[in-house]
């Protein structure tokens, strides 16, 4: 090609974002527009379930919690979950805390916290921290490892490791991984207010 022929201009050579995607190497990391939005409505979704929880249990919806055992009726948030505790290492443990306000608020304050962390996709390696902390205490309670309860009764454990707590906790951390509060969520915002401490984020 001569010198004087003319040139390509830069900006007409690039490649529109979509399609850089599309055509990014294998081994990159690609997040899609359309993988990005079906893991925000993943993020909102778990979210909303530790929301109703919090909720059901607080006012007694008469789903799992009935008005009578509401929380702000009286009611123990923990205690019909752990007081039915017979399996596992942990179950005097676990059974020893049903009713104690000081688990009933750590109980709902995390519902509450985790759920609105992941509704509006801030704060979500604190969720998920918190969250799965919360799950592997949940699974321990359930302790699917065993057969038989303590009183030799069967456990209904449909599975011996990986159960619906376990799923969930692994979500709650695959969410906080791939940044899934930047779409339809506060995640941008969030990340510049805690730049200086990336373990908020």
């Amino acid at each position: 090609m001569s010198i004087h022929e003319p040139t390509t201009p830069i900006a007409a050579m690039q490649v529109p974002a979509t399609e850089a995607a599309a055509t990014a190497p294998a081994h990159g990391a690609v997040m899609t527009p359309t993988a990005a939005r079906i893991i925000a409505v993943l993020r909102i979704a778990t979210g909303l379930t530790f929301l109703w929880a919090f909720a059901d249990k607080t006012f007694g919806w008469n789903y799992a919690t009935p008005s009578s055992g509401a929380w702000i009726n009286g009611g123990s948030p923990t205690e019909g979950f752990l007081s039915n505790v017979h399996v596992g290492p942990m179950a005097e443990t676990l059974r020893s805390w049903a009713g104690e306000p000081w688990a009933d608020w750590l109980f709902m304050v995390g519902l509450l916290g985790i759920g609105l962390a992941l509704v509006f996709g801030a704060g979500l390696r604190i969720a998920a921290a918190t969250g799965t902390a919360m799950m592997l205490l949940m699974w321990a309670a359930e302790w699917p490892l065993d057969r038989t309860t303590d009183a030799g009764e069967p456990s209904m454990s449909t599975n011996p490791i990986i159960d619906y707590h376990i799923i969930y906790a692994l979500v709650l951390i695959a969410l906080a991984a791939v940044y899934a509060g930047n779409t339809w969520g506060a995640g941008r915002y969030w990340a510049q207010l805690v730049k200086h401490n990336h373990w908020l984020l």
